[in-house]
């Protein structure tokens, strides 16, 4: 919806990473744009005889395109599909722009508000200021008591990414605070080239910090909030679906529609290097169905047969799919790696199976149950687009 960001986060990796396309490309879709998008995701729709797609309006900063924008181009996405077809909308934002107003038209138009915090306290969100330097956290702090208090209807939930040199049972508690109906814990994008920071093959920092809240979120016993990352690895060691690209083999289901019309593959993979998502499409020539013929996304609609051998040949598997894609990039080689995050997955999924099992250890060389397990409650899956929006 809008490609620049009012924010200037210091580990931003669509601004601050190695892909610059977005400096070519207009600062805001316009309407025509937007409209052909709408007839290209009406057309997809009634071809597959879809009853339901999630449409994500995303940036840089989408409240920069304007809050009755959003609602116009979400309401004429909704008149293309068929009568049948349910759209589940949302935006995400860094909350910093959300006011009452803003708030009020987007629940009329049935738009649900997914917030990005890198905690809940302002030392969690040292790294997220405008681009005067200035802290952005009032703002964005305003922004989600605002939701949660006087819009709760449209709140989607918080996405916040994993720093493991913060105390995790307080930075989960604190997003607790704000009444979040969902998280999301992501891994910092990086890959075997460009690694991500704190991992230096010492240890699985990132994976004791997901144990860590995991536990805290296993032994609270009652629904505080629903953990997207927590859930889809419970219901994968049941053998159930989950619709994430941090885990599983799920097939690539997700396209990005740029400023400018472009059809490219989800952002994430512009973390790995310049030009990672393009496709050479576009919404004014092609539709969504020849995105299935470019490559990469044939690569990542092949599940298992497209990973490495390691990956292949590992008990976890079906539960860890070989980690996020753009998480398995080298230079000169590809995509065909584990996950550089390989040895904080395996941590994490086992701990998770040990607890879903109910036993106290799982041996190393044991592989983790793939079968149900009757006597553990399990939540529901959240749906939720690989956008990040719980």
């Amino acid at each position: 919806m809008h490609g620049r960001c009012n924010l200037a986060c210091r580990y931003c990796y669509l601004y601050e990473g190695p892909d610059h396309t977005w400096r070519a490309r207009p600062a805001a879709a316009s309407p025509g744009v937007l409209d052909r998008t709408a007839h290209r995701i009406g057309e997809h729709a009634r071809t597959h005889g879809m009853t339901a797609l999630s449409l994500v309006l995303h940036g840089g900063e989408p409240l920069l395109a304007g809050v009755d924008t959003l609602a116009r181009f979400t309401g004429l996405v909704r008149r293309q599909v068929p009568d049948d077809c349910t759209v589940h909308a949302t935006v995400q934002t860094n909350a910093t722009l959300l006011t009452e107003r803003r708030l009020t038209v987007l629940a009329r138009h049935a738009i649900r508000v997914g917030i990005s915090l890198d905690g809940g306290l302002p030392e969690h969100n040292t790294s997220r200021t405008d681009r005067a330097g200035r802290p952005s956290w009032p703002a964005a702090a305003r922004g989600a008591r605002l939701i949660a208090e006087h819009c709760p209807q449209a709140y989607a939930g918080i996405l916040t990414v994993v720093d493991p040199t913060t105390d995790p049972v307080e930075l989960y508690e604190s997003l607790l605070a704000l009444r979040p109906p969902a998280l999301d814990l992501l891994l910092p994008h990086g890959n075997w080239s460009a690694p991500p920071p704190h991992l230096d093959g010492s240890g699985t920092p990132y994976g004791d910090w997901l144990c860590a809240v995991f536990d805290r979120w296993w032994q609270a016993g009652r629904r505080e909030t629903r953990v997207r990352l927590f859930e889809e690895c419970l219901a994968l060691l049941l053998g159930l679906p989950a619709a994430t690209e941090s885990l599983g083999l799920a097939p690539f289901d997700a396209v990005v529609v740029e400023t400018d019309g472009s059809i490219e593959q989800v952002d994430s993979l512009k973390s790995c290097y310049e030009g990672a998502a393009r496709t050479g499409l576009d919404v004014f020539r092609d539709r969504f169905d020849e995105v299935l013929r470019h490559p990469g996304v044939a690569a990542r609609q092949a599940g298992a047969a497209a990973l490495a051998a390691r990956c292949r040949a590992c008990p976890l598997l079906s539960v860890c799919g070989g980690g996020h894609y753009a998480h398995r990039y080298r230079a000169g080689h590809g995509f065909a790696n584990p996950s550089v995050y390989c040895a904080d997955l395996q941590h994490f999924i086992r701990h998770v199976a040990r607890s879903l099992a109910g036993v106290a250890a799982v041996p190393a060389a044991v592989p983790v149950p793939t079968a149900p397990v009757p006597a553990v409650p399990v939540p529901a899956v959240p749906t939720a687009s690989e956008g990040g929006v719980p």
